[in-house]
């Protein structure tokens, strides 16, 4: 990414939805030619001069201080999410690697837990929103990751390029939406990633929606929340979803989908599971039987 582009398209995205009613301003009678607050207006709630706000909008500011960021922050009326892209976007910028990142592993203990969490879908996901491991009824749930090629075990290529996903997905357009802006949170904190970047051109190119949502400067950070599928097998489920760091690695996120004690989706859940449970496996012949 381009950094001054991003900070400018982002901030500037942020306060043309802004009114100056929302923002508590009065009117002083100028006529407004562009959406939501002026530049000057920002800069006064924010308590910064015009001339400053100008030149870090257009990412010539250098590194703001901390206390610059969260009155900018308070301004913009920005949530947790927003803070913490603007934070990334406006920190002195890292240098860029030349060797690519080492892969990321799931640890045996995370395995474990996927495969005590039998009776839910859950599943554990990286950067980029790839998905590093998932257990039986995550895999008959959504689709079967492990059954992909590792570059394409990912969340994001799922929801957008995958046109089993539209059918099975509830609330496909708002869940697709939501997951470019988890991946445009994820381009602030790693600028430099060669294979988010790569990962963006390919559903530029081939996912009608996407430039539209990524143009947005929409950024999320799923912490919980409800979820919707249509399964070709058992029919509607519903979810209740968590999605938790593990200790160790704030890179990756456990996610796991709950469903109410006793309802149809507990029922279909377990009739799923019941019809994936793979069946015993045949002895092998002996020397002597062959």
């Amino acid at each position: 990414m381009d950094r001054s582009s991003e900070i400018a398209d982002f901030l500037r995205s942020r306060r043309a939805r802004i009114t100056p009613d929302q923002a508590g301003l009065e009117q002083d009678g100028r006529a407004r030619r562009v959406p939501g607050l002026r530049r000057d207006e920002v800069a006064r709630l924010a308590g910064v001069s015009t001339e400053y706000y100008t030149r870090l909008e257009q990412g010539r500011a250098g590194t703001p201080s901390p206390q610059v960021v969260e009155s900018l922050a308070h301004a913009l009326q920005l949530d947790l999410a927003e803070r913490e892209h603007l934070t990334d976007l406006l920190a002195r910028p890292a240098p860029a690697r030349r060797a690519p990142a080492a892969p990321q592993r799931v640890r045996p203990g995370l395995h474990l837990m996927l495969q005590t969490l039998e009776h839910v879908p859950a599943f554990i996901l990286g950067r980029r929103t790839d998905v590093l491991a998932a257990n039986r009824l995550a895999r008959a749930v959504l689709t079967d990751f492990d059954a992909l090629p590792v570059p394409q075990r990912n969340l994001a290529r799922y929801y957008l390029l995958d046109p089993d996903a539209r059918e099975r997905v509830g609330d496909w357009a708002q869940v697709a939406a939501e997951t470019v802006a988890m991946l445009r949170l994820e381009a602030g904190r790693h600028p430099h990633d060669r294979r988010l970047a790569d990962l963006v051109g390919e559903l530029t190119l081939r996912s009608p929606e996407f430039t539209t949502w990524w143009n947005d400067h929409r950024v999320l950070r799923r912490t919980h929340g409800t979820k919707h599928y249509h399964h070709p097998v058992v029919g509607d489920l519903h979810f209740s979803y968590e999605s938790l760091q593990p200790p160790g690695d704030p890179d990756q996120t456990l996610c796991v989908y709950n469903a109410e004690p006793g309802s149809t989706t507990a029922e279909a859940l377990r009739l799923l599971s019941s019809w994936t449970t793979p069946g015993p496996k045949e002895p092998t012949p002996s020397t002597d039987a062959r």
